[in-house]
């Protein structure tokens, strides 16, 4: 099978790309409005892109009826916001807060969930999520009336105890309950995994038996 994705409408693009790069980390992004109104929501299209800056990068997209969302509104218009990830406790919450409530309704009110000040920024984090990046925008690239990316910088990262060692910075995979986005309402947790050693050339070649 072969997908030519000129021929596809925007949905059709959406459906198999969705569908098929999964599962993807979940950036449950919290936001502060200029007027002070907290707001948070989920997006699957993010990942971290570097470290040196810290770099995340988000794909933020308009509602149904075309208008813009909190989300992207808030950091075009205050440079901050906070990514914090998702485990299965706050699974149901991060369900939640994806329906497009009105901007005067904050999500923090409507599924509970808690908020906790940032270090560096104004916008609020989620208490209950395991980790938390502070934000500040660096860039946001316009891709099309829909379709936004805003890449970011991290400044300062909030972990819940216990699930870092302080002085290796190792994971402790196994109190890590995070959950990934498959497709439609799927989602996944990670509950086993397996290693492949990253070899060097030398150490390839030798156990090939060339040398």
């Amino acid at each position: 099978m072969e997908i030519d994705f000129a021929d596809l409408s925007g949905p059709d693009r959406y459906k198999l790309l969705s569908s098929t790069v999964i599962p993807r980390p979940i950036a449950f992004v919290s936001t502060r409005s200029t007027g002070g109104q907290d707001n948070c929501a989920p997006y699957s299209f993010f990942n971290c892109f570097a470290e040196k800056p810290a770099t995340v990068v988000l794909g933020l997209q308009v509602r149904a009826d075309g208008a813009v969302k909190d989300t992207a509104t808030n950091i075009r218009e205050t440079g901050e916001f906070v990514v914090n990830l998702v485990d299965r406790p706050i699974a149901e919450a991060m369900s939640t807060s994806a329906i497009d409530f009105d901007p005067d309704i904050s999500e923090f009110d409507l599924t509970g969930l808690t908020r906790a000040p940032c270090r560096t920024i104004s916008a609020m984090r989620i208490a209950e999520a395991p980790v938390s990046f502070e934000c500040r925008r660096t860039v946001i690239l316009q891709l099309s009336a829909e379709r936004d990316i805003v890449v970011g910088e991290v400044h300062y990262m909030h972990v819940r105890d216990g699930l870092i060692d302080p002085e290796t910075f190792r994971l402790d995979l196994s109190k890590y309950q995070i959950v990934g986005r498959l497709f439609a309402d799927l989602y996944t947790p990670v509950e086993t995994s397996f290693a492949l050693e990253r070899m060097t050339p030398e150490e390839y070649f030798r156990r090939q038996g060339g040398g």
